[in-house]
């Protein structure tokens, strides 16, 4: 749900009222999106970190983090049968949208907190997204699948089970934020200006129009049971960050992480990552407040 802010935002109208006018293309993995985002085939980026982070450290600084939607991970490891605890996770595979990605980076750290070694207890299957991790789970390709609201409320409906709920945890990480390049905001730093004005405004919708969010994903992710849309919603919606937020913990975790096989990330603080100068501006001009009053 926190990556669909820009169907909400094109559905709503503010693209149109910022003037921006682009295509919205999905791309189901960080990695990918970070491929694509250095490649010059997007200049904007609503993604989970890791990918971001691991370019860096390999020396593509050009990445910059402007804005984040969720600093937690939300994932769940969902099952059914016998698989009930996270220590009947053992041997078994697990569904994850791509290795490297978000819920490859969960799952790992699930698991550890439970005392486990994910590269030796369970074998990882990549299926590409959230909706070909839940086909492969019905299907009996993998034996637990890794998924996100509103896919995770669908198989509780469904009759599945939670083995590992993953907002339970609280596991800090930059899960969906605003990635772009310091060389795009040389370039057009009014139009991300743009950019990140209407997400402030579509950031408000979300928090508080709920049958328009309800509306929106219904159409694109074809979800409209509206207890599944309740329970994914009720959920999500207390992690995302209303003035869009982008919290260096959240992206230590990350080169905490990859500082393991990588040595470089030991070097870089967050803050490098980050250049906040459109969230600043929006709270200096009173922007925020006019949208969400005065703290």
């Amino acid at each position: 749900m926190s990556q669909s802010l820009p169907w909400m935002a094109q559905e709503s109208g503010l693209f149109k009222k910022h003037n921006l006018d682009f295509n919205l293309v999905f791309i189901s993995s960080s990695s990918i999106v970070t491929a694509a985002l250095l490649g010059g085939d997007a200049e904007m980026t609503i993604t989970g970190g890791v990918g971001n982070v691991a370019a860096y450290s390999r020396g593509s600084t050009d990445v910059v983090f402007i804005g984040g939607i969720k600093n937690t991970m939300t994932q769940t490891l969902v099952a059914g049968g016998n698989i009930k605890k996270p220590e009947d996770l053992k041997g078994k595979k697990i569904g994850v949208s791509r290795i490297g990605g978000n819920s490859h980076y969960f799952t790992i750290q699930a698991l550890r907190r439970f005392g486990m070694d994910a590269s030796r207890d369970v074998q990882f299957i990549q299926t590409g997204g959230d909706p070909e991790t839940f086909a492969a789970f019905v299907s009996g390709q993998i034996d637990v699948a890794n998924l996100t609201p509103p896919t995770d409320a669908v198989a509780i409906a469904k009759g599945y089970h939670y083995v590992v709920y993953g907002p339970d945890l609280k596991i800090p990480y930059a899960a969906t934020a605003f990635v772009t390049k310091r060389s795009v905001i040389a370039k057009r730093p009014q139009v991300v200006g743009n950019f990140m004005r209407a997400m402030a405004e579509t950031a408000k919708l979300m928090h508080t129009d709920r049958d328009f969010v309800y509306k929106v994903l219904g159409k694109y992710l074809r979800v409209t049971d509206r207890s599944v849309l309740d329970s994914a919603y009720n959920a999500e919606i207390k992690v995302l960050e209303p003035r869009l937020t982008i919290k260096p913990e959240s992206l230590q975790a990350i080169l905490d992480e990859l500082s393991a096989n990588d040595p470089r990330a030991k070097k870089i603080k967050p803050q490098e990552l980050i250049d906040s100068r459109y969230l600043d501006e929006m709270e200096k001009s009173g922007f925020m407040d006019q949208l969400w009053g005065k703290k």
